[in-house]
């Protein structure tokens, strides 16, 4: 592997110990407070998304794309929701700022981590009969938009108590609209990827 597919995979895989240094930011700036640490950690968030769009940008202008990246690449942003989804869950019960935006919250995390967990499942049976395995458009905006979704409820958990009070309604009704939109392109990615690999499951299923 030349230098520059060296560097595609370190930032593909920069974003787990980013995302873990967030993390800890956010967690700590929740117990402590102190701005450096919501600042580190919204720098942490940012940076860790940021790596999904540069090394592919990077692996296509250097024509250094691979297998490896290929399969690492949803497998670093399979972690990334992992971490950061249910974290924003806890933090949003743990501020009490509003029981009916934890709740959404939650049903958001249990239908991404279904949906992924689902679509793996269906993506290999498809692997046993030779079927196209590139991401759909569709799944590939659902990830183009999870990094900045996670990122402005994140922004608003740490931030919205010190926002004037005009402010924090409109921002909260942001929050459930960005989560609203990603639980609709999850059920219908989900859907979609059901559809399209379907035929391959029912081969496997009336194998002898």
């Amino acid at each position: 592997m030349n230098a520059h597919g060296v560097i595609v995979n370190a930032i593909t895989f920069a974003r787990v110990p980013l995302i873990f240094a967030w993390l800890g930011f956010a967690v700590a700036h929740e117990y402590f407070g102190g701005v450096w640490l919501a600042f580190a950690a919204c720098a942490m968030m940012l940076l860790s998304g940021l790596t999904d769009a540069w090394d592919g940008i990077l692996a296509r202008r250097w024509k250094v794309v691979s297998t490896l990246g290929k399969m690492a690449d949803p497998l670093m942003d399979k972690i990334f929701y992992l971490v950061a989804f249910p974290a924003l869950v806890w933090q949003i019960s743990h501020q009490r700022e509003s029981d009916a935006h934890a709740l959404v919250m939650l049903v958001f995390t249990v239908l991404y981590m279904l949906r992924d967990t689902w679509v793996t499942f269906m993506r290999s049976v498809g692997a046993l009969y030779g079927a196209d395995m590139a991401a759909m458009w569709l799944g590939k905006v659902r990830t183009a938009l999870s990094f900045p979704g996670a990122g402005w409820v994140y922004l608003y958990c740490c931030a919205h108590r010190a926002a004037p009070e005009s402010w924090r309604g409109p921002w909260l009704a942001s929050c459930y609209a960005v989560e609203c939109l990603l639980i609709a392109l999850t059920v219908w990615s989900l859907f979609t990827y059901t559809s399209a690999y379907m035929p391959y499951l029912r081969r496997a299923l009336a194998r002898k």
